[in-house]
């Protein structure tokens, strides 16, 4: 497991990382007021019990925001990454489980909120490049709203090869591409599913679109040429959780 540590800022990302207790935080600095708030949080639980914490002004926190031009709300926590599933071993925890896979997506703001997205709608798990992973990124942190805490994240080295050892464990590949033959509306989403989204502006690489089984798309207004990844993700994600409910 990584045990370097580094900087979270916003109230939901502290709180959701206070409130984990499979997450190690270190420190966290605060203004005044924002310690009020830490236990409307949580009322029945000190979230500060054992933790080292900083009081600070709204200026001094400043320091920790001003390169990423974010809104710390009076919240700053250092933590350390949480020790990631191994992917191998998580899938035979169950069956009809639905993965996300990025190809190619590195901006921090929409892995973010795209994770927030998978949290709020039952996905299984995300995997990504490890390269491509902006796993320190405060604005990631952030845009995810807490969600960090509760999506099972995959760091692989090769996404090819990862989606072949899927796909032979019986795994279905819906690539997400505007070009594609059906609408993903129309697909039956039984079984296990990985939903491969590219990224803004190239899509999917050549090579990796060939381990999709199929290539699905999301209709949308002619007038408009594609939408926002996590916008995209969204869509998709509360449609499955959707249909699945549906038939539990």
């Amino acid at each position: 497991m990584n045990k370097s540590s580094f900087f979270i800022v916003g109230q939901h990302a502290v709180i959701e990382a206070l409130k984990n207790p499979k997450r190690k935080v270190l420190k966290v600095f605060l203004t005044e007021e924002s310690k009020k708030n830490v236990h409307r949080f949580s009322p029945n639980k000190n979230l500060l019990s054992d933790i080292k914490v900083y009081f600070k002004t709204k200026k001094e926190l400043d320091k920790y925001t001003t390169k990423e031009s974010l809104l710390h709300q009076g919240y700053v926590a250092e933590i350390e990454h949480l020790e990631r599933p191994i992917l191998k071993e998580f899938i035979k925890q169950k069956n009809d489980m639905t993965l996300v896979c990025l190809d190619g997506v590195t901006d921090p703001r929409n892995i973010g909120a795209l994770v927030r997205s998978a949290v709020s709608f039952n996905i299984d798990g995300l995997i990504i490049k490890e390269r491509h992973f902006p796993n320190e990124s405060k604005l990631m942190y952030k845009a995810a709203s807490g969600s960090m805490e509760y999506l099972n994240i995959f760091e692989v080295s090769n996404i090819n090869s990862t989606l072949k050892n899927l796909k032979d464990k019986n795994f279905w590949v819906y690539g997400f591409d505007g070009k594609g033959d059906k609408d993903f509306t129309d697909i039956e989403w039984k079984g296990n599913n990985i939903l491969l989204f590219g990224s803004e502006g190239t899509g999917m690489h050549l090579h990796t679109s060939k381990y999709a089984d199929f290539l699905v798309k999301i209709n949308i207004n002619k007038k408009i040429d594609s939408l926002n990844i996590s916008n995209s993700a969204a869509i998709a994600f509360h449609h499955l959780s959707y249909k699945k409910k549906r038939v539990d």
